[in-house]
């Protein structure tokens, strides 16, 4: 019996039946499940690779790998000072005695300073805590913008600054000098030496502090 020329093939299913439209339901659900997986894949690689830059000292917070190359006072760079006889955290607010004018070690407040530049200055008992830390503290008293501006400029071309560097006026030191203080050793100079700063910072960040290498970057350094 010759076959019906509108009678369907057995197995084929009609466009828009049930069956055909359930099979694309459930297709399009795999492709859905296969994007979600394949996103939170994406944020998790994200993460991981972020939580390492930060880890790292690319950005972030806590320890850097990236330090200094000494762990002990370099002849030539900088002059070795008297290390007090304690390290204690004192009330925020407190005045300190220390022993210099610039001190590289001694008490200090419970919070340091982050990583910056501060053109109205910081407090000796807040930068202290910044050395325990192995940061590096540089002081300035300027007058000139230019000066300001050009000490800004060498700072922003040296890596280390950028997780482990602290940069304050302070006006009780002579006026055109720059100091530079890590735990323990200071190096005064008149105007700007951009290879002296640098080699300081090469030589000593991330070193010398009695509580390692912690980055100004973290989430306890006061702003």
């Amino acid at each position: 019996m010759p076959i019906s020329k509108h009678r369907r093939r057995r197995g084929r299913v009609a466009p828009g039946s049930s069956r055909s439209s359930a099979s694309l339901s459930l297709n399009q659900g795999k492709r859905k499940t296969n994007w979600l997986y394949l996103s939170a894949s994406l944020v998790i690689a994200i993460l991981v690779i972020g939580g390492f830059v930060i880890g790292s000292g690319g950005f972030g917070t806590g320890a850097v790998t990236k330090t200094g190359s000494s762990k002990e006072h370099i002849e030539g760079i900088g002059v070795e000072q008297d290390i007090m006889a304690t390290r204690d955290h004192i009330t925020d607010g407190t005045d300190i005695e220390y022993n210099a004018t610039l001190p590289t070690s001694g008490n200090h407040w419970p919070q340091p300073s982050k990583c910056g530049f501060f053109e109205d200055g910081l407090p000796n008992e807040r930068i202290v805590h910044n050395l325990e830390h192995s940061n590096i503290v540089i002081s300035y008293n300027f007058s000139s913008e230019s000066e300001i501006e050009r000490l800004k400029d060498v700072l922003k071309g040296i890596g280390l600054n950028n997780t482990l560097g602290v940069t304050r006026f302070y006006e009780k030191i002579e006026s055109g000098t720059v100091a530079m203080a890590a735990w323990g050793i200071l190096d005064t100079m008149e105007g700007i030496d951009e290879e002296r700063i640098k080699k300081f910072f090469e030589t000593y960040a991330g070193n010398l502090g009695p509580e390692g290498n912690i980055s100004c970057l973290t989430a306890g350094a006061m702003p």
